[in-house]
């Protein structure tokens, strides 16, 4: 039989153990609570990277809105002959284009267009040496490209003004299988890391150190896997290289393309007419695009396209899994509006998911309410800012004395709202009191 003494201790043993298992579980049920929200902002980008052919603007990704929808944004602004330099992401991306158009590959397929060379490296006169390359996608301003985590990709302009695209990063998907900080992993050049370049500059005491994957491998290692001279190399890691994640190409960037059919130039043709009704940058081909045999684009920016019109007021297109079906893969979906002056979209929650808003182009008075009861927003929205709605948070917006647009990413591939009010709101579903 336990002496008392022993009793004692097991008892105090016991209610430690109890305390540090509750303590756990609290700390367990404590650590959603990132949408423990009282105020809600219109935020602007806080970092800007100047490139030689463009910039990389980013969000704060430890902001607590972008803490609770588990995302990360960045915007780029690529200029004539940039090119942004391969990349692939932890997480998987939607990436918007709101200006501009250029090619935009998906290395690691087989190398399906082809075009002879004459007189290539290491040919003699007269013969022919084959260019290889991947299938190369093309797009026009109000495309939405869904590229999967750990799809490497670069986009380069060939037109005459500049590419401006604005990139969500869903951090909190299932698909990425590291923690919540975005992450950029470069297959070229000496780029900063747009989302880490404070703490990077704190680390290597502000001087900008190699930072592509290859930097981290032995020299003869790399020569021998990819059957090369040590001194191409050593080129490939960048070392010296300060022109940024956007640098210009000297010359002419060619590919091979097939030619565009009459049904193709009709649409782009139609696309641009709209675009300069608009007085916008545009427009430029549209060959299918597939990732091995998925197709990655729909474009929401023309209106003819709308899910929701209404004369005079505006209307709404969105892109989900019954559309683009590689949504329902990246669990992502979107949705593109246009509000006419003084016009309103009545408030509504989203069931299931969060809403991340960006102001294409004027401004709009925007409200929001929290499961409280209580305005967490009440304030305007301009263009160029980013505001994060929580799943069910009530909202209402009204554009000011110029037309107002945006495009929400949500975090569920067939995100739907509920409005309070309107023909199809649950209010008019209660019935009415004889």
């Amino acid at each position: 039989m336990a002496k008392p003494s022993q009793l004692s201790v097991l008892l105090v043993s016991l209610v430690i153990l109890f305390r540090g298992c509750l303590a756990a579980n609290q700390q367990q049920w404590q650590q959603p609570n990132d949408c423990q929200i009282n105020n809600l902002e219109a935020l602007e980008p806080n970092n800007r990277v100047e490139c030689e052919a463009g910039v990389v603007e980013t969000w704060d990704p430890g902001h607590e809105q972008f803490q609770c929808a588990g995302v990360a944004v960045v915007r780029h602004t690529i200029r004539q002959k940039g090119l942004l330099l391969p990349q692939f992401s932890n997480s998987p991306q939607l990436v918007y284009i709101l200006q501009g158009s250029h090619g935009d590959p998906f290395p690691g397929y087989p190398e399906t267009y082809q075009s002879p060379q004459q007189g290539g490296f290491g040919e003699s006169a007269g013969r022919s040496q084959q260019d290889s390359h991947q299938k190369i996608r093309r797009f026009r301003q109000g495309d939405i490209f869904a590229l999967p985590a750990g799809v490497a990709h670069w986009c380069y302009n060939e037109g005459s003004t500049p590419v401006v695209a604005v990139v969500l990063l869903d951090v909190a998907n299932n698909d990425n299988q590291l923690d919540r900080n975005p992450r950029k992993f470069h297959l070229a050049g000496n780029p900063h890391q747009e989302f880490q370049q404070q703490r990077q500059q704190e680390r290597f005491g502000g001087h900008q150190q190699c930072n592509n994957v290859f930097c981290g491998f032995d020299t003869r290692i790399l020569a021998e896997a990819f059957n090369v001279d040590e001194r191409l190399v050593r080129r490939l890691r960048s070392e010296k290289d300060y022109r940024g994640a956007i640098v210009t190409v000297r010359g002419q960037l060619q590919v091979a393309r097939p030619p565009r059919t009459q049904s193709q130039r009709e649409y782009e043709e139609d696309s641009s007419e709209y675009e300069r009704s608009r007085g916008r940058y545009g427009g430029d081909n549209g060959v299918e695009e597939t990732m091995c045999t998925m197709k990655l684009r729909e474009n929401i920016g023309d209106p003819s396209k709308a899910d929701i019109y209404t004369q005079g007021a505006g209307h709404i297109t969105t892109l989900n899994s019954l559309n683009l079906p590689v949504l329902r893969w990246i669990q992502l979906s979107a949705e593109r509006g246009l509000l006419h002056r003084n016009a309103m979209m009545v408030p509504h929650w989203n069931l299931s998911a969060h809403s991340i808003m960006y102001a294409i182009s004027g401004s709009c008075h925007v409200q929001v309410v929290d499961s409280y009861g209580r305005s967490v927003y009440d304030g305007e929205v301009r263009r160029g800012q980013i505001m994060v709605v929580p799943q069910n948070f009530a909202v209402v917006k009204r554009a000011g004395g110029a037309e107002f647009e945006w495009i929400s990413f949500k975090t569920n591939d067939n995100a739907m709202i509920s409005p309070l009010s309107g023909r199809t709101s649950v209010m008019r579903g209660k019935g009415r009191r004889k």
